[in-house]
C-alpha cells in the first residue's frame, strides 16, 4: 500500500509552477537534434530517411519558468511516425505545439534535416548510382501565419573560364611551334597531335563545387524536393556523377567544356531558373567553388530581392 501511495503522489512540475528568478520573454525555447525516422511521399511509395528535428516555441509570458519540452518531443514522435511529411502535416504539427502551450506561446518552429537519396542514371552508359542530397525543411507559425522553407545542397563541377582561356593560348603557342607557318599542314598529323599530351599541353582547372539553395514555397503545393534539385542541376549542367565508365567520363568532360563558369555564373544560372518557378515565392542562393588553384573558396550569393524576403547575407 505504501508503494501504491508513493506512486500516486503528484510529481513536482517546477517548469510549470515556479516563477522565473529573472523575468523576461524568450524568442525561442525547445529541443534540437531529435532523432526520428522520416517518411516522404514518393511517386511509387513512401521513402524513409533518418532525420534530425528541432522543435521550438516562443515563451511570451515573462514570469513563467519554462515550457513543456516533453510535449514537443511527443508531438514530433507521434506526427512523423503517423504519416509522410507534407506542408499540411507540418502545419498541423506546429499547431499542436501551440495548442499544447496555450497562453505561453504564439509562435512555433519546426526544422527537419535529412539526406534524400536519389538514383541517378549515368550520362552515357546503362549504369546508375545513388546520390545523397542534404535537405532542410523549416516550417513556422507566427501569430497565425504559416510559412514553409525548403533548402537543398547540390554538388557540381565548375571549370574556370579564365583558366580555360589561358590553356587554349598555350595550346595555340605549342601548335605554332610544332607546325611552322607557311608549310603545308598534314591533316592526319594534326589529328594525332590533338590527341597527344604534347599537343594538349595545358588544361584548365576545375573543382567540386556546392550550390546551397533555400526557397520559400507558395501554398497549395506538395514538397517539390526532387523538382527543385532537378531544376538546379538542369541550370548548372555539370552535377557530379555516380556510376562512371569511360564513355560517361568523356561526356562529363564535354559538359564541363561547354559550361565554363565562375561562381557568379553559377548563381546567375540558378537565379534565372528559380525566377521562372511558380512554386517559389523567394530564394537565397550560395555557390561555393572549392578552388583547386587556391587554398580558399570562391563564393557568390544572390536573393530574389523581394520586400520582406531573404536577407542578402552570407548565411
Amino acid at each position: 500500500m505504501q508503494n501504491e501511495r508513493s506512486a500516486l503522489r503528484a510529481m513536482p512540475d517546477i517548469a510549470g509552477e515556479a516563477e522565473a528568478a529573472v523575468a523576461g520573454a524568450l524568442d525561442w525555447v525547445g529541443m534540437d537534434r531529435i532523432d526520428v525516422p522520416l517518411r516522404l511521399a514518393g511517386e511509387d511509395a513512401a521513402v524513409t530517411a533518418a532525420a534530425r528535428v528541432a522543435a521550438y516555441v516562443n515563451l511570451r509570458q515573462p514570469d513563467v519558468r519554462g515550457i513543456h519540452m516533453s510535449r514537443l518531443y511527443l508531438h514530433v514522435e507521434k506526427s512523423l511516425a503517423a504519416e509522410p511529411v507534407t506542408p499540411c502535416s507540418m502545419r498541423r504539427l506546429l499547431r499542436e505545439f501551440l495548442d499544447s502551450h496555450a497562453q505561453l506561446s504564439d509562435r512555433a518552429m519546426l526544422r527537419i534535416e535529412f539526406e534524400h537519396l536519389l538514383r541517378r542514371a549515368a550520362l552515357k552508359s546503362d549504369n546508375a548510382g545513388w546520390k545523397a542530397y542534404p535537405v532542410t525543411l523549416v516550417g513556422t507559425i507566427d501569430k497565425g501565419h504559416f510559412g514553409l522553407e525548403l533548402g537543398v545542397q547540390v554538388l557540381y563541377s565548375s571549370t574556370c573560364p579564365c583558366s580555360a582561356a589561358l590553356a587554349r593560348q598555350l595550346i595555340q603557342d605549342r601548335f605554332a611551334q610544332d607546325f611552322a607557318r607557311g608549310k603545308p599542314l598534314d591533316f592526319d598529323a594534326i589529328v594525332r597531335w590533338l590527341g597527344s599530351e604534347q599537343g594538349i599541353c595545358a588544361t584548365p582547372h576545375s573543382q567540386r563545387s556546392v550550390a546551397e539553395v533555400r526557397v520559400r514555397l507558395a501554398s497549395g503545393f506538395d514538397l517539390p524536393i526532387v523538382a527543385l534539385i532537378d531544376r538546379i542541376e538542369g541550370a548548372l549542367q555539370t552535377p557530379v556523377q555516380t556510376a562512371v565508365k569511360r564513355e560517361d567520363e568523356q561526356a562529363f568532360a564535354l559538359l564541363n567544356g561547354a559550361n565554363l563558369m565562375f561562381c557568379e555564373d553559377a548563381v546567375r544560372r540558378i537565379q534565372a531558373a528559380l525566377d521562372a518557378d511558380e512554386h517559389i515565392l523567394d530564394f537565397w542562393i550560395r555557390a561555393t567553388h572549392q578552388e583547386s588553384l587556391h587554398p580558399h573558396d570562391a563564393v557568390a550569393v544572390a536573393t530574389k530581392g523581394i520586400v520582406g524576403g531573404f536577407a542578402p547575407g552570407m548565411q
